[in-house]
Protein backbone atom coordinates (compact mmCIF):
# COMPACT_ATOMS: atom_id res chain seq x y z
CA UNK A 1 0.00 0.00 0.00
CA UNK A 2 1.36 3.62 -0.94
CA UNK A 3 0.53 6.66 1.17
CA UNK A 4 0.22 9.94 -0.35
CA UNK A 5 -0.45 13.49 0.83
CA UNK A 6 -2.67 13.91 -2.44
CA UNK A 7 -4.41 11.44 -4.67
CA UNK A 8 -6.24 13.34 -7.94
CA UNK A 9 -8.12 11.04 -9.86
CA UNK A 10 -8.16 12.25 -13.52
CA UNK A 11 -5.22 13.51 -15.42
CA UNK A 12 -7.38 16.06 -17.72
CA UNK A 13 -6.63 20.15 -17.18
CA UNK A 14 -7.70 20.04 -13.65
CA UNK A 15 -6.33 16.85 -12.77
CA UNK A 16 -2.79 16.98 -13.90
CA UNK A 17 -2.50 21.22 -12.92
CA UNK A 18 -3.43 20.18 -9.51
CA UNK A 19 -0.77 17.52 -9.51
CA UNK A 20 1.95 19.67 -10.43
CA UNK A 21 1.34 22.51 -8.33
CA UNK A 22 0.47 20.01 -5.14
CA UNK A 23 4.12 18.57 -6.04
CA UNK A 24 5.45 22.21 -6.28
CA UNK A 25 4.23 22.86 -2.88
CA UNK A 26 5.65 20.34 -1.91
CA UNK A 27 2.78 17.63 -1.25
CA UNK A 28 3.91 13.88 -2.24
CA UNK A 29 1.67 13.63 -5.06
CA UNK A 30 -0.08 10.57 -7.37
CA UNK A 31 -2.84 10.73 -9.92
CA UNK A 32 -4.78 7.82 -11.01
CA UNK A 33 -5.92 7.83 -15.02
CA UNK A 34 -6.84 5.06 -16.72
CA UNK A 35 -6.01 6.44 -20.07
CA UNK A 36 -2.74 5.15 -22.26
CA UNK A 37 -2.10 8.92 -22.17
CA UNK A 38 -2.20 11.79 -20.10
CA UNK A 39 -4.31 14.78 -20.31
CA UNK A 40 -7.43 13.67 -20.22
CA UNK A 41 -10.53 14.50 -22.94
CA UNK A 42 -9.18 18.11 -23.40
CA UNK A 43 -5.37 16.94 -24.90
CA UNK A 44 -6.60 13.61 -26.43
CA UNK A 45 -10.44 13.96 -28.02
CA UNK A 46 -11.24 17.78 -27.54
CA UNK A 47 -9.67 21.02 -27.28
CA UNK A 48 -6.41 20.45 -28.47
CA UNK A 49 -6.88 17.55 -31.80
CA UNK A 50 -9.55 19.98 -32.77
CA UNK A 51 -7.41 23.08 -33.05
CA UNK A 52 -5.44 21.22 -35.26
CA UNK A 53 -7.90 20.29 -37.55
CA UNK A 54 -9.64 23.98 -37.14
CA UNK A 55 -6.22 25.19 -38.17
CA UNK A 56 -5.17 22.71 -40.96
CA UNK A 57 -9.56 23.37 -42.63
CA UNK A 58 -8.48 27.29 -41.93
CA UNK A 59 -5.50 27.28 -43.92
CA UNK A 60 -7.37 25.46 -47.00
CA UNK A 61 -9.90 28.37 -46.46
CA UNK A 62 -7.33 30.73 -47.23
CA UNK A 63 -5.60 29.04 -50.37
CA UNK A 64 -8.79 28.39 -51.98
CA UNK A 65 -10.12 32.28 -51.25
CA UNK A 66 -7.26 34.79 -50.29
CA UNK A 67 -3.95 33.52 -51.58
CA UNK A 68 -5.38 34.90 -55.49
CA UNK A 69 -5.75 38.15 -54.43
CA UNK A 70 -2.40 38.17 -52.45
CA UNK A 71 -0.81 37.42 -55.89
CA UNK A 72 -0.20 33.55 -54.43
CA UNK A 73 -0.97 32.01 -57.98
CA UNK A 74 -1.13 28.26 -58.33
CA UNK A 75 -3.21 25.35 -57.76
CA UNK A 76 -5.22 25.12 -54.22
CA UNK A 77 -4.26 22.05 -52.26
CA UNK A 78 -6.32 18.82 -52.35
CA UNK A 79 -7.39 17.30 -48.82
CA UNK A 80 -5.35 14.26 -48.10
CA UNK A 81 -7.44 13.29 -44.92
CA UNK A 82 -5.08 10.76 -43.78
CA UNK A 83 -2.36 12.77 -43.60
CA UNK A 84 -4.36 15.68 -41.45
CA UNK A 85 -5.83 12.96 -39.54
CA UNK A 86 -1.77 11.64 -38.81
CA UNK A 87 -1.14 15.70 -38.59
CA UNK A 88 -3.82 16.10 -35.63
CA UNK A 89 -1.80 13.17 -34.02
CA UNK A 90 1.84 13.86 -34.01
CA UNK A 91 0.22 17.47 -32.46
CA UNK A 92 -1.68 14.97 -29.63
CA UNK A 93 1.70 13.07 -29.00
CA UNK A 94 3.77 15.96 -28.09
CA UNK A 95 1.52 17.49 -25.54
CA UNK A 96 0.70 14.29 -23.97
CA UNK A 97 4.33 13.23 -24.01
CA UNK A 98 5.15 16.79 -22.44
CA UNK A 99 2.75 15.95 -19.49
CA UNK A 100 4.07 12.76 -19.27
CA UNK A 101 7.64 14.74 -18.67
CA UNK A 102 6.49 17.43 -15.84
CA UNK A 103 5.32 14.22 -14.07
CA UNK A 104 8.84 12.77 -13.83
CA UNK A 105 10.41 16.21 -13.58
CA UNK A 106 8.08 17.01 -10.43
CA UNK A 107 7.77 13.38 -9.28
CA UNK A 108 4.51 12.87 -9.65
CA UNK A 109 3.25 8.93 -9.41
CA UNK A 110 1.04 7.84 -12.18
CA UNK A 111 -0.84 5.06 -11.01
CA UNK A 112 -2.44 3.56 -14.51
CA UNK A 113 -5.69 1.99 -14.09
CA UNK A 114 -9.60 3.56 -13.03
CA UNK A 115 -10.25 4.49 -9.45
CA UNK A 116 -13.05 4.13 -7.15
CA UNK A 117 -12.54 5.12 -3.48
CA UNK A 118 -14.27 2.15 -1.12
CA UNK A 119 -13.37 4.58 2.28
CA UNK A 120 -12.29 8.09 3.05
CA UNK A 121 -8.83 8.08 3.01
CA UNK A 122 -7.93 4.83 0.44
CA UNK A 123 -8.64 4.82 -3.42
CA UNK A 124 -8.27 1.28 -5.11
CA UNK A 125 -6.98 0.33 -8.73
CA UNK A 126 -7.34 -2.53 -9.52
CA UNK A 127 -6.56 -5.11 -6.60
CA UNK A 128 -4.10 -1.93 -4.98
CA UNK A 129 -5.26 -0.05 -2.17
CA UNK A 130 -3.56 3.72 -1.98
CA UNK A 131 -3.54 5.69 1.08
CA UNK A 132 -3.69 9.74 1.11
CA UNK A 133 -4.62 12.71 3.00
CA UNK A 134 -6.75 13.95 0.58
CA UNK A 135 -8.41 12.92 -2.83
CA UNK A 136 -9.34 15.37 -5.33
CA UNK A 137 -11.60 14.10 -8.03
CA UNK A 138 -10.83 15.63 -11.29
CA UNK A 139 -12.75 12.93 -13.74
CA UNK A 140 -14.12 15.45 -15.75
CA UNK A 141 -16.84 15.15 -18.26
CA UNK A 142 -18.94 12.75 -20.89
CA UNK A 143 -20.76 13.83 -24.55
CA UNK A 144 -24.56 13.85 -22.98
CA UNK A 145 -27.24 11.93 -24.52
CA UNK A 146 -29.81 12.53 -26.60
CA UNK A 147 -33.02 10.04 -26.43
CA UNK A 148 -33.24 8.22 -29.53
CA UNK A 149 -29.71 8.79 -30.72
CA UNK A 150 -27.93 5.79 -31.34
CA UNK A 151 -24.05 6.54 -30.77
CA UNK A 152 -21.89 4.54 -33.08
CA UNK A 153 -18.93 6.85 -33.35
CA UNK A 154 -18.95 5.74 -36.59
CA UNK A 155 -21.15 7.36 -38.50
CA UNK A 156 -23.45 8.57 -35.42
CA UNK A 157 -20.53 10.57 -33.31
CA UNK A 158 -19.61 12.50 -30.37
CA UNK A 159 -16.85 14.77 -30.87
CA UNK A 160 -14.61 11.66 -30.00
CA UNK A 161 -15.85 9.86 -33.61
CA UNK A 162 -16.25 13.54 -35.06
CA UNK A 163 -12.16 14.03 -34.64
CA UNK A 164 -11.34 10.66 -36.56
CA UNK A 165 -13.68 10.20 -39.26
CA UNK A 166 -13.34 7.94 -41.83
CA UNK A 167 -13.42 10.33 -44.90
CA UNK A 168 -15.01 13.90 -45.05
CA UNK A 169 -18.31 13.24 -44.94
CA UNK A 170 -20.08 14.48 -48.33
CA UNK A 171 -22.76 15.37 -45.69
CA UNK A 172 -23.07 16.48 -42.10
CA UNK A 173 -25.82 16.71 -39.45
CA UNK A 174 -24.72 18.94 -36.63
CA UNK A 175 -26.92 18.39 -33.24
CA UNK A 176 -26.66 21.29 -31.70
CA UNK A 177 -25.26 25.01 -32.16
CA UNK A 178 -22.96 24.85 -29.26
CA UNK A 179 -19.11 25.40 -29.44
CA UNK A 180 -18.46 21.87 -30.19
CA UNK A 181 -21.17 21.24 -32.75
CA UNK A 182 -20.00 24.75 -34.65
CA UNK A 183 -16.27 24.57 -34.21
CA UNK A 184 -16.47 21.07 -35.97
CA UNK A 185 -19.28 21.72 -37.92
CA UNK A 186 -17.08 24.62 -39.41
CA UNK A 187 -14.37 22.32 -39.82
CA UNK A 188 -16.06 20.03 -41.91
CA UNK A 189 -18.00 22.98 -44.26
CA UNK A 190 -14.26 24.22 -44.82
CA UNK A 191 -13.38 20.25 -46.26
CA UNK A 192 -16.62 20.34 -48.54
CA UNK A 193 -18.61 18.61 -46.24
CA UNK A 194 -22.57 20.13 -46.97
CA UNK A 195 -23.17 20.87 -43.21
CA UNK A 196 -26.57 21.40 -41.33
CA UNK A 197 -26.86 22.55 -37.91
CA UNK A 198 -30.34 21.37 -35.66
CA UNK A 199 -30.90 23.21 -32.68
CA UNK A 200 -33.60 23.35 -30.24
CA UNK A 201 -33.48 26.80 -29.31
CA UNK A 202 -34.26 29.85 -31.41
CA UNK A 203 -30.44 31.23 -31.05
CA UNK A 204 -27.06 29.33 -31.10
CA UNK A 205 -24.53 29.35 -29.18
CA UNK A 206 -27.21 29.66 -25.83
CA UNK A 207 -26.30 32.26 -22.73
CA UNK A 208 -23.61 34.25 -25.59
CA UNK A 209 -24.36 38.03 -26.00
CA UNK A 210 -27.35 38.86 -28.11
CA UNK A 211 -25.74 40.78 -30.85
CA UNK A 212 -22.59 38.31 -31.15
CA UNK A 213 -25.27 35.74 -31.57
CA UNK A 214 -26.69 36.66 -34.41
CA UNK A 215 -23.94 38.27 -36.15
CA UNK A 216 -21.95 34.67 -35.62
CA UNK A 217 -24.67 33.24 -36.95
CA UNK A 218 -24.94 35.32 -40.02
CA UNK A 219 -21.22 34.98 -40.45
CA UNK A 220 -21.00 31.16 -40.38
CA UNK A 221 -24.31 30.82 -43.31
CA UNK A 222 -21.96 33.01 -45.28
CA UNK A 223 -19.52 30.28 -45.06
CA UNK A 224 -22.11 27.69 -45.87
CA UNK A 225 -23.80 26.11 -42.49
CA UNK A 226 -27.30 26.08 -42.68
CA UNK A 227 -28.94 26.04 -39.55
CA UNK A 228 -32.46 24.80 -38.75
CA UNK A 229 -33.44 26.82 -35.23
CA UNK A 230 -36.18 25.74 -32.86
CA UNK A 231 -36.10 22.11 -33.87
CA UNK A 232 -36.10 18.84 -31.66
CA UNK A 233 -34.95 15.79 -32.81
CA UNK A 234 -36.61 12.97 -32.17
CA UNK A 235 -34.33 10.36 -33.98
CA UNK A 236 -31.56 9.33 -35.55
CA UNK A 237 -30.68 6.17 -36.93
CA UNK A 238 -28.58 4.60 -40.14
CA UNK A 239 -28.97 1.74 -42.19
CA UNK A 240 -26.27 0.96 -45.23
CA UNK A 241 -23.86 3.36 -43.70
CA UNK A 242 -26.41 6.14 -44.41
CA UNK A 243 -28.35 8.03 -41.35
CA UNK A 244 -31.89 9.69 -40.92
CA UNK A 245 -32.14 11.98 -38.57
CA UNK A 246 -35.70 13.52 -38.01
CA UNK A 247 -36.64 16.55 -36.68
CA UNK A 248 -39.93 18.42 -35.13
CA UNK A 249 -40.19 22.32 -35.13
CA UNK A 250 -41.27 23.82 -32.03
CA UNK A 251 -43.64 26.40 -33.96
CA UNK A 252 -45.79 24.04 -35.67
CA UNK A 253 -44.71 20.33 -34.67
CA UNK A 254 -43.96 19.98 -38.14
CA UNK A 255 -41.68 16.90 -38.84
CA UNK A 256 -39.15 16.80 -41.05
CA UNK A 257 -36.42 14.12 -41.96
CA UNK A 258 -32.69 14.47 -43.31
CA UNK A 259 -30.22 12.20 -44.60
CA UNK A 260 -26.70 12.65 -43.93
CA UNK A 261 -23.41 10.32 -44.18
CA UNK A 262 -22.88 11.74 -40.82
CA UNK A 263 -24.53 12.94 -37.91
CA UNK A 264 -21.76 14.67 -35.01
CA UNK A 265 -24.33 14.75 -31.45
CA UNK A 266 -23.13 18.02 -29.91
CA UNK A 267 -25.80 18.71 -27.13
CA UNK A 268 -23.65 19.16 -24.47
CA UNK A 269 -21.47 17.54 -21.82
CA UNK A 270 -22.32 15.84 -18.45
CA UNK A 271 -20.26 15.19 -15.50
CA UNK A 272 -18.61 11.83 -15.56
CA UNK A 273 -18.64 10.22 -12.04
CA UNK A 274 -19.76 6.85 -12.53
CA UNK A 275 -17.54 3.87 -10.81
CA UNK A 276 -16.22 5.89 -7.94
CA UNK A 277 -18.62 4.49 -5.63
CA UNK A 278 -19.92 8.41 -4.42
CA UNK A 279 -23.21 6.82 -3.37
CA UNK A 280 -22.01 4.36 -0.66
CA UNK A 281 -19.92 6.69 0.53
CA UNK A 282 -22.47 9.94 0.84
CA UNK A 283 -20.94 12.16 -1.32
CA UNK A 284 -23.87 14.58 -2.43
CA UNK A 285 -24.32 14.90 -5.98
CA UNK A 286 -26.88 17.70 -7.64
CA UNK A 287 -29.86 17.27 -9.90
CA UNK A 288 -27.99 17.51 -12.82
CA UNK A 289 -25.40 14.87 -11.37
CA UNK A 290 -22.76 17.26 -10.70
CA UNK A 291 -20.79 16.75 -7.79
CA UNK A 292 -21.63 19.51 -4.43
CA UNK A 293 -18.81 21.29 -3.17
CA UNK A 294 -18.31 24.19 -0.92
CA UNK A 295 -15.95 27.29 -1.67
CA UNK A 296 -12.93 25.07 -1.07
CA UNK A 297 -14.09 22.08 -3.46
CA UNK A 298 -14.57 20.33 -0.54
CA UNK A 299 -17.39 17.39 -0.95
CA UNK A 300 -19.92 16.47 2.08
CA UNK A 301 -17.29 13.86 3.21
CA UNK A 302 -14.59 15.16 5.11
CA UNK A 303 -10.93 14.74 2.80
CA UNK A 304 -12.58 14.55 -0.66
CA UNK A 305 -12.70 16.94 -3.19
CA UNK A 306 -13.52 17.87 -6.54
CA UNK A 307 -12.78 19.91 -9.32
CA UNK A 308 -13.51 20.73 -13.24
CA UNK A 309 -15.95 19.61 -15.35
CA UNK A 310 -17.50 17.24 -12.13
CA UNK A 311 -18.51 20.24 -10.38
CA UNK A 312 -20.94 23.26 -10.91
CA UNK A 313 -19.84 26.14 -13.49
CA UNK A 314 -18.34 26.71 -17.21
CA UNK A 315 -17.26 23.00 -18.70
CA UNK A 316 -14.09 24.71 -19.61
CA UNK A 317 -10.59 23.01 -19.48
CA UNK A 318 -9.48 26.63 -17.86
CA UNK A 319 -11.60 26.94 -15.79
CA UNK A 320 -10.31 23.59 -14.19
CA UNK A 321 -6.74 24.59 -14.32
CA UNK A 322 -7.45 27.63 -11.99
CA UNK A 323 -9.53 25.10 -9.71
CA UNK A 324 -6.75 22.76 -9.79
CA UNK A 325 -3.87 25.50 -8.95
CA UNK A 326 -6.75 26.83 -6.33
CA UNK A 327 -6.93 23.38 -4.89
CA UNK A 328 -3.38 22.90 -4.74
CA UNK A 329 -2.73 25.89 -2.66
CA UNK A 330 -5.61 25.44 -0.19
CA UNK A 331 -4.24 21.78 0.24
CA UNK A 332 -0.80 23.20 1.01
CA UNK A 333 -2.55 25.41 3.70
CA UNK A 334 -2.03 28.54 1.36
CA UNK A 335 -5.24 31.22 0.37
CA UNK A 336 -6.50 29.56 -3.05
CA UNK A 337 -8.91 31.38 -4.94
CA UNK A 338 -10.97 31.79 -8.63
CA UNK A 339 -12.20 34.20 -9.98
CA UNK A 340 -15.33 32.81 -11.33
CA UNK A 341 -16.71 36.99 -12.86
CA UNK A 342 -13.53 36.53 -15.27
CA UNK A 343 -13.30 33.63 -16.76
CA UNK A 344 -13.29 33.95 -20.80
CA UNK A 345 -15.13 31.85 -23.44
CA UNK A 346 -13.62 31.07 -26.50
CA UNK A 347 -14.88 29.43 -29.31
CA UNK A 348 -12.40 28.71 -32.26
CA UNK A 349 -14.31 29.25 -35.65
CA UNK A 350 -13.19 31.92 -37.88
CA UNK A 351 -13.65 34.67 -36.93
CA UNK A 352 -13.26 33.56 -33.42
CA UNK A 353 -15.69 34.38 -30.70
CA UNK A 354 -14.25 35.44 -27.33
CA UNK A 355 -16.59 36.62 -24.48
CA UNK A 356 -15.77 37.59 -20.41
CA UNK A 357 -17.97 38.84 -18.02
CA UNK A 358 -21.81 39.98 -18.25
CA UNK A 359 -23.50 40.44 -21.20
CA UNK A 360 -26.25 43.24 -21.97
CA UNK A 361 -29.13 40.85 -21.31
CA UNK A 362 -27.45 40.16 -17.93
CA UNK A 363 -27.37 43.75 -17.22
CA UNK A 364 -30.41 44.50 -18.24
CA UNK A 365 -31.81 41.83 -16.12
CA UNK A 366 -30.32 43.32 -13.31
CA UNK A 367 -31.38 46.01 -14.05
CA UNK A 368 -28.19 47.89 -14.06
CA UNK A 369 -27.58 51.45 -15.53
CA UNK A 370 -24.12 50.20 -18.27
CA UNK A 371 -22.68 51.90 -21.72
CA UNK A 372 -21.63 50.49 -24.48
CA UNK A 373 -18.32 50.81 -26.52
CA UNK A 374 -17.90 49.21 -29.60
CA UNK A 375 -15.76 48.92 -32.79
CA UNK A 376 -15.91 47.35 -36.09
CA UNK A 377 -12.81 45.21 -37.49
CA UNK A 378 -13.51 46.71 -40.52
CA UNK A 379 -11.84 50.35 -38.77
CA UNK A 380 -8.74 48.35 -37.68
CA UNK A 381 -5.90 48.52 -40.79
CA UNK A 382 -4.14 45.16 -39.75
CA UNK A 383 -7.61 43.01 -40.02
CA UNK A 384 -8.42 44.65 -43.57
CA UNK A 385 -5.22 43.71 -44.96
CA UNK A 386 -5.90 40.17 -43.27
CA UNK A 387 -9.01 39.48 -45.12
CA UNK A 388 -10.24 39.74 -41.37
CA UNK A 389 -12.68 42.46 -41.17
CA UNK A 390 -15.59 41.09 -39.97
CA UNK A 391 -16.51 41.58 -36.67
CA UNK A 392 -16.17 44.28 -33.67
CA UNK A 393 -15.57 44.39 -30.28
CA UNK A 394 -18.13 45.43 -27.47
CA UNK A 395 -16.83 46.72 -23.86
CA UNK A 396 -19.84 46.87 -21.26
CA UNK A 397 -19.34 49.37 -18.36
CA UNK A 398 -21.21 51.10 -15.33
CA UNK A 399 -22.71 53.76 -16.49
CA UNK A 400 -21.84 55.60 -13.28
CA UNK A 401 -17.91 54.26 -12.40
CA UNK A 402 -16.81 53.54 -16.42
CA UNK A 403 -15.89 49.84 -14.35
CA UNK A 404 -15.64 47.23 -16.93
CA UNK A 405 -18.63 44.87 -16.49
CA UNK A 406 -18.13 42.97 -19.49
CA UNK A 407 -16.74 42.49 -23.00
CA UNK A 408 -17.31 40.65 -26.21
CA UNK A 409 -15.24 40.09 -29.09
CA UNK A 410 -15.94 38.19 -32.46
CA UNK A 411 -13.03 38.53 -35.48
CA UNK A 412 -9.92 38.15 -35.59
CA UNK A 413 -7.15 36.41 -32.93
CA UNK A 414 -10.66 37.20 -30.44
CA UNK A 415 -9.66 34.52 -28.43
CA UNK A 416 -5.95 36.18 -27.55
CA UNK A 417 -7.45 39.39 -27.37
CA UNK A 418 -9.54 39.27 -24.55
CA UNK A 419 -7.13 38.60 -22.47
CA UNK A 420 -6.16 42.25 -21.92
CA UNK A 421 -9.68 42.92 -20.77
CA UNK A 422 -9.59 39.80 -18.42
CA UNK A 423 -6.71 41.28 -16.61
CA UNK A 424 -8.22 44.59 -17.11
CA UNK A 425 -11.20 43.73 -15.19
CA UNK A 426 -9.53 41.31 -12.57
CA UNK A 427 -7.77 44.79 -11.32
CA UNK A 428 -10.81 46.31 -11.51
CA UNK A 429 -10.23 49.25 -14.21
CA UNK A 430 -12.20 51.29 -16.04
CA UNK A 431 -12.87 51.45 -19.73
CA UNK A 432 -10.70 54.61 -19.50
CA UNK A 433 -8.00 52.66 -18.19
CA UNK A 434 -7.65 50.87 -21.10
CA UNK A 435 -8.54 53.84 -23.73
CA UNK A 436 -5.33 55.93 -22.40
CA UNK A 437 -3.04 52.60 -22.80
CA UNK A 438 -0.95 52.87 -26.15
CA UNK A 439 -1.47 50.07 -27.91
CA UNK A 440 1.09 48.78 -30.98
CA UNK A 441 0.20 50.41 -34.58
CA UNK A 442 -0.72 47.89 -36.68
CA UNK A 443 -2.36 45.09 -34.48
CA UNK A 444 -5.76 43.87 -33.50
CA UNK A 445 -5.68 44.54 -30.04
CA UNK A 446 -6.23 48.21 -31.25
CA UNK A 447 -10.04 47.55 -31.79
CA UNK A 448 -10.08 47.34 -28.22
CA UNK A 449 -8.91 50.09 -27.11
CA UNK A 450 -10.68 51.84 -29.88
CA UNK A 451 -13.99 50.32 -28.39
CA UNK A 452 -12.80 51.21 -24.61
CA UNK A 453 -12.63 54.81 -25.83
CA UNK A 454 -15.94 54.38 -27.53
CA UNK A 455 -17.52 54.13 -23.86
CA UNK A 456 -15.86 57.71 -23.12
CA UNK A 457 -15.72 60.64 -26.20
CA UNK A 458 -15.46 58.44 -29.05
CA UNK A 459 -13.50 56.00 -31.16
CA UNK A 460 -10.84 57.69 -33.52
CA UNK A 461 -11.38 54.94 -36.62
CA UNK A 462 -14.91 55.12 -37.08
Amino acid sequence: MSTYDVIIIGAGPGGYVCAIRCAQLGLKTAVVEGRETLGGTCLNVGCIPSKALLHASHMLHEAETNFATMGLKGKSPSVDWSQMLAYKDDVIGQNTKGIEFLFKKNKIDWIKGWASIPAAGKVKVGDEVHEAKHIVIATGSDSAALPGVEVDEKVIVTSTGALALSSVPKSLVVIGAGVIGLELGSVYRRLGSEVTVIEYLDAITPGMDGEVQKTFKRLLEKQGLTFVMGAAVQSATVKAKKASVTYKLRKDDSETTLQADAVLVATGRKPHTEGLGLDALGVTLSKRGQIETDAHYATSVAGIYAIGDAIAGPMLAHKAEDEGMAMAEILAGKAGHVNYGVIPGVIYTHPEVANVGQTEEQLKEAGRAYKVGKFSFMGNGRAKANFAGDGFVKILADNATDRILGAHIIGPAAGDLIHEICVAMEFGAAAEDLARTCHAHPTYSEAVREAALACGDGPIHS
